[in-house]
């Protein structure tokens, strides 16, 4: 690859971008397809210098602040913000340099596998510190299966939750339920966590402000307990009782565990898992 392809891939979106898309004036006299430089360095919070040295190829370099900014100016929608990530990662040169950190921890005990076949159907998911799932039990996938949040692999709770486009309608509190995932990366990692890092400059590029924002704040206490709201496309709106647990020895996984929070959901849990109705008995929540 080029070292100006980052700077092209820039260049083109700017100028595919019209004023009046970001809400500035449209001028009779208009030269530049799209949005000057100026325009789009003012409205990313960038100097034209900079943005001149990033389209040119002269520096490679741009934070993830950067980008997601450079992200928002542009109206980017997820695929371009993708291809924006990659680029400048393989323009620095650490796109595929692995760290030697240890890594989250993938591999699951035996005795937990078997802890999980013994809470069927109850739904429930091992996580690790950055949120992978590990392992689950068909109760969970049932529930979170057809809303996407088991693609990927590993399949990742904050990158579905900030990039999958159907989130925001399976959790209609998805502004609390972001609160809650953000604080407990911040909680399960260290600020030296190069495996953190990546994820997090992934996050801020690709989901933009939602993400870059929460990030940025000061960190607030990651509720370990309480009751979701969930739409299912088959069983409708469910309320759900979670419980965090964490396991000892384990590189920072976590269980968490999900109970029917009134009557309702208890049945449709029912029905969902194909278990004989009150198999899952509802909770105060």
């Amino acid at each position: 690859m080029s070292d100006t392809e980052l700077g092209a891939f820039l260049r083109s979106r700017r100028e595919a971008v019209s004023p009046a898309e970001v809400g500035l004036p449209v001028g009779p006299r208009r030269r530049t397809p799209g949005l000057r430089r100026a325009e789009l360095a003012t409205l990313a919070g960038v100097s034209v210098d900079y943005l001149t040295r990033l389209e040119q190829g002269r520096d490679r370099r741009p934070s993830a602040q950067v980008l997601s900014a450079l992200a928002d100016a542009l109206c980017l929608e997820l695929a371009d913000r993708v291809v924006l990530r990659n680029l400048a990662k393989v323009a620095e040169g650490d796109a595929f340099c692995p760290s030697m950190e240890e890594p989250p921890a993938r591999t699951v005990r035996p005795t937990v596998r078997a802890l999980l076949q013994r809470l069927e159907p109850t739904p429930a998911v091992l996580i690790n510190r950055i949120g992978d799932v590990l392992d689950a039990t068909a109760g969970f996938g049932a529930l979170a299966g057809p809303l996407g949040l088991l693609r990927g692999d590993p399949p990742n709770v904050p990158r579905y939750l900030f990039t999958h486009p159907g989130a925001r309608t399976a959790y209609p509190d998805w502004e609390a339920v972001a609160d809650r995932y953000v604080a407990t990366l911040k909680f399960e990692s260290g600020p030296s966590d190069p495996h953190l890092a990546t994820l997090v400059d992934e996050l801020t590029v690709v989901a933009g402000a939602p993400f870059a924002d929460r990030w940025a704040a000061p960190s607030a206490v990651a509720e370990r307990t309480g009751v979701e709201r969930l739409v299912h496309p088959d069983a409708g709106e469910l309320r759900l009782a979670f419980e965090t647990l964490d396991l000892p020895d384990a590189g920072h996984q976590r269980l968490v565990v999900y109970l029917p929070a009134d009557d309702a959901s208890s049945a449709a849990l029912d029905r969902l898992t194909g278990r004989r109705p009150g198999a899952l008995h509802a909770v105060a929540g």
